[in-house]
């Protein structure tokens, strides 16, 4: 073997390289050949063509800890700033399509500036993934900077104040990097981004840190981009005999890993790589309190000779204080120890595995507060026992989270189909929660268990026995809106059933506003998270984001949602209001109108699909931009009247907004004129410089925040000039 060869180096400076990875030919797996730059003072290791600085290699883990220069923006030779939008390609050294990827649980999207800007995180395909926004006090005010470091010492938060980060997604090798600075600000030599490993940084310290230091980032690593074969301990490079496969799959690439089996550690890419693990030099940490004796991939515990009991306890080998009887029993007990410990010695362990299951379950359970939902449950008697589930009913439920049992998933976690008491449900399995939420997340389920409207997926329950508690909600088979609007061809979902399907929506998200006991904001409107039954039956799903707010108040939280449907005003403030969910209904209603995609969607002269539509209205150029099966079978100037209630709902002023329950009523209006009434309703017309409204038209449903229709596009229009980059698309619905 290479690796075993004189010639072969197997450090670099302080780093040690093992295979696969290596610096001469001949040393290294294809695709992991390492430079060793020997011009540095203490030698400095790198990966391929000597781009990207090493810093650790990690066989068990499969991962390489780099060192992750930060992004700055360019600054004229006189040192004054000067706006940049440019893509920045990050890590360009690593090969395009794999072998290594930035793990996404370990890293962190990090932004530092001390200005008005935005950044946005994309793909290596040109997707945008991720986006933040930083905002900073004038620095005018001498005390501004100090009170920015005081905040940012006392909470450690990353926030938007001074510096906004996010998450990373699995499987990308490089990332480009757009800045977007507001129309007040500018870039300056303070201003920086980082990929950078979580926990590597200190927020109130780096501010202080010239902005060319290097953060720590770890990748994660495939040995090849093929899949293990059927049987898992079948792989060309799994050469080790204590080695198996494991699969990395992941949105853009596959490929698989090898790892050293239980009871093994060591290099699984070579041969006899996987050593067996002594467990009995540290016998306490693996439940031996006894006699320890090893074997290959186990070990075996007994009580020491004069004393019988319970090895695996501490304390629960008992002297013999009899020797007579001592004696007989030692020499029966030894003997039928020595039998049944052969015998039962892979049950031993299987009961020890289980027991520490069980204690970590329960663990999980207490921390994720399951004593205070059983007391909401035991206070509540609309909420039923049923509606905590056990880890063990899930996975049953799922066959251990089998991935063909998948069937959705994005930004908030993954869906699984399941069974439960012979019901079909669907079981949420949510991405990692900050534990301080944890609080709210057990008072969100005792809320939204007593929710029951026609138009709402009910929730039935949760598991709290798991890391991240897991929903249980009732199972919709007939896909989401989202795949019934945007089929290929020219037509899709009827106009009827689209103004039907809008009337559901507004009459679930106005009960979730004013009906329940404590007003609920969906926080992500648009059209994957709207289920449909059989029927076609309109239901809102994925409560991930949502949040339940006292009568009459307005909360500053972290702003989540889908571009293209977020409301611009919560985007910059923070700051939810009903009139959040009313701005993404206002863009679920232009899909509904044109079928166009709005995070997707860019006209001819690169206008967003909000703005595209609002321009359109506002001309008298309506059917430029509508869908022209809606425009055939729509009647009596429905269209149009949708089409002004959706510009009046993305007014850029949320108190300019209707309420969702106005808006169920304009809806409500519109669908009985369908039927014979004593009105005779004339279609709208454009004339001048506003839109003329019939009797009983959207503009007198809305009397009560009435202004020109004309007024309510230009204001839109104007909104989407300022904020067009909001409505870029987070490519994967959740």
């Amino acid at each position: 073997m290479p690796w075993l060869q004189r010639r072969c180096f197997s450090s670099c400076g302080n780093i040690s390289i093992p295979y696969p990875f290596g610096i001469e030919p001949g040393c290294y797996h294809d695709g992991f050949n390492l430079t060793c730059d020997y011009s540095f003072r203490h030698p400095k290791l790198f990966i391929g063509d000597g781009t990207v600085e090493v810093l650790e290699i990690s066989i068990p883990n499969s991962t390489v800890c780099i060192n992750s220069t930060n992004i700055m923006p360019l600054v004229d030779t006189d040192g004054a700033s000067r706006p940049n939008t440019s893509r920045y390609h990050t890590w360009g050294g690593l090969r395009e399509g794999g072998l290594f990827f930035v793990a996404p649980d370990r890293n962190k999207f990090l932004v530092l500036s001390c200005n008005n800007i935005q950044v946005i995180l994309m793909g290596e395909d040109n997707s945008t993934i991720n986006a933040c926004a930083t905002y900073c006090p004038s620095l005018e005010d001498s005390d501004s900077q100090p009170q920015l470091i005081r905040y940012l010492l006392l909470h450690g938060e990353c926030s938007g104040l001074g510096c906004c980060g996010g998450g990373i997604p699995k499987g990308y090798t490089s990332y480009h990097i757009q800045l977007q600075p507001s129309n007040d600000s500018s870039f300056d030599a303070k201003s920086s981004v980082y990929i950078a490993e979580d926990g590597s940084y200190n927020i109130s310290k780096l501010m202080y840190e010239p902005r060319g230091v290097a953060l720590p980032a770890l990748l994660d690593w495939v040995i090849s981009n093929s899949s293990c074969q059927k049987h898992r301990s079948v792989a060309p490079a799994c050469r080790s005999s204590n080695s198996f496969c494991q699969n990395y799959t992941s949105y853009v690439y596959n490929g698989y890993q090898c790892r050293c089996s239980a009871g093994y550690h060591g290099n699984p890419y070579i041969l006899d790589g996987c050593q067996d693990i002594d467990e009995c030099v540290h016998k306490e940490a693996h439940s031996c309190h006894g006699t320890c004796e090893n074997m290959p991939g186990t070990f075996l515990c007994r009580c020491p000779d004069g004393t019988y009991g319970n090895p695996a306890v501490k304390g629960g080998c008992i002297k013999i204080t009899n020797f007579s009887a001592g004696l007989t029993i030692g020499i029966v007990i030894s003997g039928v120890a020595v039998l049944l410990l052969a015998l039962s010695a892979p049950f031993v362990t299987r009961i020890v595995k289980l027991r520490k299951v069980k204690k970590r379950r329960a663990k999980l359970f207490n921390q994720n507060h399951g004593l205070l939902l059983q007391r909401l449950i035991s206070q509540k008697a609309d909420i039923g026992e049923r509606m905590l589930f056990t880890l063990g009913d899930i996975e049953k439920a799922t066959n251990n989270f089998d991935k063909s049992r998948e069937v959705g998933g994005g930004g908030h976690g993954v869906v699984y189909k399941g069974i439960v008491d012979l019901h079909v449900v669907a079981i949420k399995k949510s991405k990692i929660v900050v534990q301080k939420e944890i609080d709210e997340f057990i008072n969100e389920v005792a809320i939204l268990s007593q929710i029951n409207h026609r138009n709402v997926v009910k929730l039935l329950g949760c598991c709290l026995e798991a890391e991240v508690p897991l929903l249980v909600y009732e199972f919709i088979s007939n896909g989401t809106l989202y795949q019934h609007l945007h089929v290929e061809g020219p037509t899709s979902l009827s106009w009827d059933n689209r103004l039907r399907i809008a009337l559901e929506i507004a009459r679930a998200l106005a009960y979730l506003h004013s009906a329940t006991s404590v007003p609920i904001f969906h926080r992500d409107i648009k059209s994957s998270n709207i289920l449909l039954e059989e029927s076609l039956t309109a239901k809102v799903s994925d409560f991930g984001a949502s949040r339940y707010i006292p009568i009459d108040q307005t909360v500053m939280t972290a702003v989540q949602g889908t571009f293209g449907y977020l409301d611009p005003m919560y985007y910059y403030t923070g700051r939810l209001t009903d009139k959040s969910d009313v701005f993404s209904f206002g863009v679920l209603l232009v899909e509904l109108l044109t079928r166009k995609k709005p995070y997707v969607y860019r006209s001819d002269n690169d206008a967003s699909l909000v703005e595209h539509f609002v321009s359109s209205l506002t001309k008298g150029n309506l059917v430029d931009i509508a869908d022209p099966q809606a425009m055939e079978e729509e009647d009596d100037g429905e269209l149009q009247e949708v089409a002004i209630l959706a510009a009046a709902c993305t007014r850029l002023e949320g108190d300019s907004r209707p309420t969702m329950k106005e808006v169920e009523m304009a809806l409500e209006n519109l669908r009985a004129r369908k039927k014979p009434s004593p009105y005779n309703s004339a279609s709208k017309r454009y004339d001048g410089d506003q839109i003329v409204a019939p009797y009983k038209s959207i503009e007198d449903l809305l009397a009560n925040k009435e202004m020109p229709i004309d007024g309510a596009i230009e204001e839109s229009s104007r909104q989407y000039t300022i904020e067009e980059e909001i409505l870029l698309s987070a490519r994967y619905p959740r």
